[in-house]
């Protein structure tokens, strides 16, 4: 056949051929052939068993699609918004039309038709789409195409083609295109015609577990007949997991395999109803044979792959197809390397962070940890290149807490203080420490006492302890000094770039990490003395009681920015000019307005006042390469304009808040007086404890707004330096400096062209953007062990989490996956990912929050606390269990979600 193959006429339309055998291609070949047909041939170039084939190029398919003329839709479809779906459904259906009224040119027909007869005149092929966006290393794209099996005779073949160059344009292949962010006129398609193999069992491989992605374990289903069944879902096939290191059968799970779909001899398939089997479909032999083939495939692609297989009626085992696994969450690189269970902590959604952070946002925090393992005793050998325990997979940063769970002191406070932090991270943790993997080698606790000690001593930490207790306004004096303090001497002027580069590493390495122990313990002790008081309390304190006592909390700068965005919307409502703007003008061209200068006079004047005072935060701020308020303003002015919808005084953020405040102090007078019945000496210390928590507990919020400064002024001169390499040349434009980490930026400097880097590294933000799914804890071969568990008990059909705010509310649901553009109507029931200060303004008119991140003492949990909205946290999957509209009940003080299934 390859000889046939290698003669037979291939019509050239331009420079390409229209027909090419599937062994003439490799993975270059993907802009002519798309990714199915390009794996194909480069597994056969490897020596893989692939039935032998050819494929219909992209250039035949854009000599029809130009006989078509779809110029007009494919514009019209590149400028529809991403969420008009019904526009997109529209014009994919007029796309189809024309393909499909339009005539196969009849060169191209003879070529497909010669090269079929190569085959065999009457052969059984099976003829599939393959599309130039298909089968790529992010996206697979599975299903989205069309394919026809059983394809017998020149005409159905050339049919079959013809209908699979229409299925680029099926409804849920570009509505799956829209979200992956691919224009419409980048991509095109080419199809694979390849004899069918008459398969006595047939059925899909994973070379890693999709589930859980253990990179280790091999899946694999099985059922009689051809794989359709199996691929389909139509069939209960055979699941086994098998070790692919020693081909031992972990799992085995037989089903009912009672449906078959077998080719036609006359063409086509037929599904055939069998008796149900309990026998296994595949041998151990033939599972150790499959699992050694596609350990093969892996290896030639380097990463874990998707194969469909069969095996024929002489038992020869073949592969029809193969593609990456694309919904595998990446390995970090790094961290411990001592062959035993590696451990990896998320990071960046313990910040409350599910983006990705941009290259340069990476760098920062790679720059920060080594100054915070300086100060721990244990500096990196490389400062810029950061801590060797600090890994980066898909955009986030992950910290191997390995040698944390090995050692006795690590496994007994990380899990506790993510308690509080991120209540989920640390059930998920405390089920790992049964493995013995992960036995205890560092059992004394005097290292880290003495290192402790030491950092204690250093900075004064006793010292201040005692300063907040005994005088609270003290302490907070002494904090707003070191917030006024310059941390660095900044260039100022025309200074070399080289320079204020220089200044930006030396502020990352030496100036943010101290801020932790010269600002924390001041609301740690706070907490402390809640805890203190709860103690003292014991069963005096009900549930929610201690949690009612930190509402309305002074001295908390995200709450006083918030609220300051209140009095904003107050002064705004007031103009009749101003509030006309922000309810009949996008939020965009509202920001567009205010760098002009042209907004009505109150607006522009209030905006620009809150701006300048708090204009350096923004959403996912910790991210160095995100833009700032001051510099687009969009999502603040959206926000203003959602407050607008708050008619209610009672509902007014600023006279919750208050009563928040009322209430906090009615119960703190209530806890006190249920103390004095044990004693007044307890009562006082249970008052003292108390009021000591108000005034300090809002402090938690102070060591980000420090960082957060700080990060906006090292933007500020990471800025100055991009505008200079734009102006070179060496960078397209002055913020693909955030695409570039600190030693490129060095490297650009010196004259070196970052451009193409900055492309790739773009697109690579942009898709990791849509990426839903971030473990919070993941093993170093790939498997994420709150996968594999079975996660919190549910409580009748609610949804359970760590309570966060006491409370109970129940209102429409709104979902938020990302806050700018975000609208809340009040009252609302805000159900987000994650928050970090930049979603805060939401909380002024939620009615409560479910987060799927968290724990009591995370962000989130605090302000909502403040605001007195009943708060739910670390509730897993909760953006996709609960829909929009849907009717929640938040049960704050219990933990609890319930939601009403929706009617009919």
């Amino acid at each position: 056949m390859d000889r046939a193959m290698d003669t037979a006429p291939q019509l050239r339309t331009g420079s390409r051929p229209a027909v090419v055998a599937l062994r003439d291609l490799d993975t270059a070949a993907l802009p002519q052939a798309g990714g199915k047909a390009a794996s194909l041939g480069e597994l056969i170039v490897a020596g893989f068993p692939v039935p032998e084939g050819f494929c219909v190029t992209t250039e035949a398919y854009g000599e029809l699609a130009t006989a078509a003329d779809l110029t007009g839709i494919l514009d019209r479809l590149a400028g529809t918004a991403a969420d008009d779906q019904a526009g997109a459904v529209e014009l994919a259906g007029r796309a189809r039309e024309r393909i499909l009224s339009t005539a196969v040119p009849p060169d191209i027909a003879r070529t497909i038709t010669a090269a079929y007869r190569e085959l065999g005149e009457r052969a059984p092929v099976a003829v599939r789409s393959s599309a130039t966006a298909e089968d790529l290393p992010f996206a697979s794209f599975a299903g989205q195409q069309d394919t026809y099996l059983g394809v017998v005779g020149v005409d159905a073949v050339l049919d079959a083609v013809h209908r699979c160059w229409a299925s680029l344009w099926t409804d849920r292949a570009v509505l799956y295109r829209v979200r992956h962010g691919i224009p419409p006129t980048e991509v095109r398609i080419a199809v694979v015609v390849q004899r069918m193999v008459d398969a006595a069992v047939a059925g899909v491989l994973f070379t890693a577990d999709p589930v859980t992605g253990a990179r280790g374990v091999s899946v694999v289903d099985a059922s009689p007949g051809l794989g359709e069944a199996v691929v389909s879902g139509a069939v209960n096939p055979d699941h086994f997991e098998v070790d692919t290191a020693t081909g031992t059968v972990l799992v085995r799970r037989l089903g009912d395999k009672r449906l078959s779909v077998r080719a036609r001899p006359g063409g086509g398939t037929e599904t055939v109803v069998r008796p149900a089997s309990g026998t296994a479909c595949l041998s151990d032999a033939q599972l150790r044979a499959l699992v050694g083939l596609g350990t093969r495939v892996q290896e030639r692609f380097g990463r874990p792959q998707d194969i469909e297989w069969a095996i024929d009626a002489d038992g020869v085992l073949w592969l029809t197809q193969a593609r990456p696994i694309t919904t595998l969450f990446p390995v970090p690189s790094g961290g411990a390397q001592d062959g035993g269970l590696q451990v990896w902590f998320c990071l960046s959604l313990a910040q409350g962070l599910t983006r990705p952070l941009t290259p340069m946002g990476i760098s920062a925090f790679r720059v920060v940890g080594s100054s915070v393992a300086r100060l721990y005793g244990h500096p990196p050998a490389d400062a810029v290149a950061g801590p060797p325990r600090v890994g980066e997979a898909a955009g986030r940063l992950f910290l191997d807490v390995t040698l944390i769970l090995r050692s006795a002191p690590g496994r007994m406070v990380f899990p506790r203080v993510l308690d509080v932090m991120e209540a989920r991270s640390a059930v998920v943790l405390r089920g790992l420490l049964d493995d013995p993997r992960l036995s205890v080698t560092h059992p004394s606790w005097a290292p880290v006492v003495r290192r402790l000690v030491l950092l204690a001593v250093r900075f004064g930490v006793p010292l201040q302890v005692a300063q907040a207790v005994a005088s609270p306004a003290a302490a907070r004096r002494r904090m707003a000094r070191l917030g006024r303090r310059a941390p660095v001497q900044w260039p100022a002027g025309p200074v070399p770039a080289a320079q204020r580069l220089d200044a930006v590493v030396r502020l990352l390495g030496n100036a943010l990490a101290p801020m932790a122990p010269r600002v924390a313990p001041a609301a740690a002790t706070g907490f402390a003395l809640l805890g203190l008081a709860g103690r003292l309390l014991g069963a005096d304190a009900r549930p929610g009681d201690l949690a009612t006592v930190l509402r309305g909390l002074p001295h908390n700068v995200t709450t006083e920015m918030d609220l300051e965005l209140w009095r904003v919307a107050t002064a705004v409502r007031a103009d009749p000019a101003a509030a006309e703007a922000l309810r009949r003008e996008p939020a965009a061209e509202l920001a567009g307005r205010y760098r002009a200068g042209t907004l009505p006079g109150v607006l522009q004047r209030e905006l620009g006042g809150f701006l300048d005072r708090y204009g350096f935060r923004t959403v996912a701020e910790i991210d160095v390469g995100v833009p700032r308020w001051a510099e687009d303003p969009t999502h603040v002015l959206g926000v203003l304009a959602n407050y607008l919808q708050l008619d209610d005084p009672r509902r007014a953020p600023d006279a919750v808040f208050a009563r928040g405040a009322a209430e906090a102090g009615a119960m703190v007078a209530t806890l006190t007086a249920r103390a004095r019945r044990r004693g007044r000496l307890r009562a006082r210390a249970v008052a003292l404890a108390l009021d000591r928590a108000r005034q300090l507990a809002g402090l938690r919020e102070l060591p980000k707004y420090l960082v957060i400064g700080t990060f906006a002024r090292v933007r500020a001169q990471l800025q100055a330096i991009g505008a200079e390499l734009s102006a070179a040349g060496v960078l397209a434009r002055a913020d693909d400096v955030f695409f570039l980490d600190l030693p490129e930026v060095a490297a650009a400097l010196a004259g070196r062209d970052l451009r193409d880097v900055v492309a790739a590294r773009r697109g690579a933000y942009d898709r990791e953007t849509g990426r839903r799914h971030v473990p919070r804890v993941l093993l170093g071969d790939g498997t994420e062990p709150e996968a594999r568990s079975a996660g919190p008990a549910a409580a009748g059909d609610a949804l359970v989490g760590t309570p966060a705010s006491a409370g109970t509310v129940t209102g429409p649901a709104r979902v938020v996956l990302e806050p700018t553009g975000a609208h809340l109507v009040p009252g609302e029931i805000l159900v987000a990912p994650s928050t970090d200060p930049g979603w805060t303004p939401l909380f002024l008119t939620a009615g409560g929050l479910v987060m799927e991140m968290g724990g009591a003492n995370s962000h989130g949990a605090v302000v909502a606390r403040e605001y007195g909205i009943p708060a739910v946290v670390g509730v897993p999957g909760a953006t996709g269990r609960i829909s929009s509209g849907q009717e929640v009940t938040v049960d704050g003080t219990h933990g609890r979600v319930a939601v009403t299934p929706p009617r009919g």
